[in-house]
């Protein structure tokens, strides 16, 4: 019997082999090059996620997982023969306990989804990376976003995870508690494993209650380099602030004309706080924007309502679709280095001048709240390799400071070059771990190491 014709039999009405779906299944959002995997698999529960796994170690086909289809860096790309384990109808709500501020998902849920379904529970899901991502390839990729400053990123939120191995066994790891010293730390190890030690097929993630009072700000600076001093003053006090992201003035220009936000053309902090009461909100708005002040703050807005806030973290979101529609034809190169707060503004002040140096267009913007900070480079198609290295020698710099080549986007194949500077020999320990975890080398291989 073919192949083919085994995994259709073994999963029937799961298993889909049109060009298109093979080609949608084959690329990501941000990296140039595209493939096309051998089918795509729909598995609806854990053993339809272990009937796959067991086909593809009998025929030696690799397997790569898949959620929504918006990581970035390459890690969908089959770098071989692959089928595609699309999980997004294992999307339900399993369970929901909002007196211990939890709840127990299925990997394809979308974020997006999971804070609808928790309305009238005064409880919400707060990782929030833009796009409306499953939330098993969140953890996957150990994504964070714009309330990481304040919430955490995946790591910080996920409790617990069901995860099938290479050779179908299923683990539990992790507790549905705030805190557990029972042993080594295995969940951790696959949050941020792109795929590659083990298939997510449960999660049970932390929830945080709905802030009662919010305000939210827009600050506008003389240049990026102030908007950067401000936000690290505003983190060196302490303040609690929920969100805190910078915008260049390149971003803004883009967002009016894809969206008519009217903004301010210049360089920007965008802030948001939560508290508990009235008092606390204004004390601590007032105090950041004194310290702003300070650092050259020129314009000061303030969303007192909630759509307008909605409208804000929406546009904010739409930064690399606004520059995408800017500069068409354009591929870009997306950096996410991330360096200690004290180097921000250092950081900051190379990259702009780097992009100058080199003769490149691009914008800064970022979570600079955790010291994570994007430059979005549009170049011609010729032009890729001159960001490319436009791209490693940021990551040196950042990496020279004490940062990270990725904050948060992962590794997939574009940034496995930096691992090396990075981490050392305990590169070697990495691929210890691949070994034990996936001894044939089917689980998205070529990917992270």
């Amino acid at each position: 019997m073919d192949r083919l014709e085994a995994l259709r039999k073994l999963l029937p009405g799961k298993v889909e082999t049109s060009q298109a779906e093979r080609r949608r299944h084959g690329r990501d959002e941000g990296y140039p090059e595209e493939g096309e995997v051998l089918a795509v698999v729909y598995p609806e529960g854990v053993e339809d996620v272990r009937k796959a796994l067991l086909w593809a170690r009998e025929h030696q086909v690799a397997v790569i997982p898949f959620g929504a289809g918006t990581s970035l860096e390459g890690a969908l790309l089959p770098l071989g023969e692959a089928i595609s384990l699309d999980l997004s109808r294992m999307n339900r709500l399993l369970e929901v306990r909002p007196q211990d501020f939890l709840c127990v998902v299925e990997p394809g849920l979308t974020r997006k989804a999971l804070n609808e379904a928790l309305k009238g529970t005064g409880l919400f899901f707060p990782v929030d990376p833009g796009a409306d991502a499953s939330l098993g390839g969140m953890a996957a990729t150990n994504a964070s976003g714009t309330t990481t400053v304040r919430y955490g990123g995946m790591r910080q939120n996920v409790l617990a995870l069901q995860v099938v191995l290479a050779n179908g066994e299923v683990l539990e790891l992790g507790r549905g508690v705030r805190k557990t010293s029972a042993g080594y730390d295995l969940k951790d190890l696959f949050i941020g494993s792109e795929g590659t030690l083990g298939v997510i097929t449960r999660l049970t993630l932390r929830l945080h209650p709905l802030p009662e009072h919010v305000h939210t700000l827009r600050v506008f600076f003389p240049g990026v380099e102030e908007a950067a001093e401000a936000s690290y003053r505003v983190m060196a006090t302490g303040l609690p602030v929920a969100r805190l992201e910078l915008l260049d003035e390149l971003a803004l220009k883009a967002l009016n004309q894809h969206l008519g936000a009217g903004f301010p053309e210049r360089p920007a902090l965008f802030l948001e706080f939560h508290a508990s009461t009235r008092e606390a909100l204004e004390a601590e708005s007032a105090l950041a924007l004194e310290l702003m002040r300070e650092a050259g703050a020129l314009e000061v807005e303030a969303a007192k309502r909630e759509e307008e806030r909605k409208r804000q973290w929406e546009a904010r979101h739409q930064a690399y679709w606004a520059l995408v529609h800017l500069f068409p034809g354009h591929r870009f190169v997306i950096t996410d280095t991330a360096v200690p707060l004290s180097r921000l503004p250092e950081a900051v002040r190379y990259a702009q001048a780097l992009l100058r140096e080199m003769g490149l267009t691009g914008n800064v913007l970022g979570h600079v709240g955790d010291g994570n900070f994007h430059t979005l480079v549009p170049v011609l198609p010729e032009e890729y390799p001159k960001a490319e290295a436009f791209a490693e020698k940021l990551v040196k710099k950042a990496l020279e400071l004490g940062g990270t080549c990725t904050a948060e986007h992962g590794v997939g194949l574009r940034k496995r070059k930096y691992l090396p500077l990075e981490h050392g020999p305990a590169l070697d320990w990495m691929r210890h771990l691949k070994a034990l975890f996936d001894p044939q080398g089917l689980l998205n291989p070529g990917k992270v190491l």
